[in-house]
């Protein structure tokens, strides 16, 4: 075994660079599992098999460095195998991050809810989306019921369905997936020309207020489109008018760069009403 000073001459800053950053690793995984069902035995295993990578480098023992990475192997593919579901969900909120497909996912989403609001709109659903954008939507979706699923017509026809509990209130979308159902959105108390406009369209007026999300409303009486966005509504838009408006809308993505404005550019927005 070699002398305590021996040790500390052979390790260098290197090697504490290094234990730095498997650290890290390990605590990066750990709080992508802390939520699964037996994610602390997880945390034990991690911990156990760190300690024994650091004794090992530091008192250069082969047999044992060898044991580690040996375990360390056979660990990534077990993880793989018990994880899956979890190890989805993470790949989704990666995807999430849009650092290389904005402008096809925005596209995608414009489609997606516009062939949502046709099938609520034909069956007269009244329902009420807020699709996310830079602003945190955390306090309203606090006050529903969060469900982070993937988003389909079928989903949100069940959920819209007048004999559900989770019909009244408003949906959160975000990068593509439903956050929560059944929100509380802030009512606009401004003074509208229009009295007829209802209570839904007003909760869709008053989150445009008050963030940047847009929000898109089925009417439950005449199952008419609206978007508000920026502190307007855009009401009674026919299919065509509202795909086409919430394409313009998510092009104009505050958080894209000068790619998005130069297609922003070539299909500028309409005025509001």
């Amino acid at each position: 075994m070699p002398a305590a000073g021996a040790i500390a001459f052979d390790f260098g800053w290197r090697d504490g660079v290094e234990i730095l950053i498997m650290a890290g690793l390990f605590y990066g995984v750990y709080r992508l599992f802390r939520r699964v069902r037996g994610s602390r035995i997880l945390a034990e295993l991690l911990s156990v098999v760190a300690c024994l990578a650091v004794v090992a480098k530091l008192l250069d023992m082969q047999a044992l460095n060898w044991a580690v990475r040996s375990v360390s192997a056979f660990g990534v593919v077990a993880l793989l195998v018990a994880f899956q579901p979890e190890l989805r969900r993470a790949l989704v909120e990666f995807e999430g991050l849009r650092l290389f497909s904005r402008k096809r996912e925005r596209g995608d989403l414009a489609a997606e809810m516009a062939e949502i609001v046709r099938q609520l709109s034909a069956k007269r659903f009244g329902a009420l989306f807020a699709l996310h954008r830079t602003m945190d939507l955390g306090d309203y979706l606090e006050t529903g019921v969060r469900l982070d699923a993937e988003l389909s017509p079928e989903l949100a026809l069940t959920i819209f369905h007048p004999k559900t509990v989770l019909h009244d209130g408003g949906a959160i979308v975000k990068d593509g997936r439903l956050e929560g159902a059944a929100c509380v959105f802030p009512v606009s108390q401004r003074e509208l020309a229009d009295r007829s406009i209802g209570l839904r369209h007003r909760a869709a007026l008053g989150l445009a207020e008050q963030s940047d999300a847009v929000v898109l409303v089925v009417s439950e009486e005449t199952g008419q489109l609206s978007i508000a966005y920026d502190g307007d509504l855009e009401r009674d838009l026919d299919p065509e008018e509202f795909v086409t408006r919430l394409r313009e809308i998510l092009a104009s993505d505050p958080a894209v760069g000068e790619e998005d404005e130069e297609i922003e550019a070539a299909a500028p927005r309409k005025p509001h009403d």
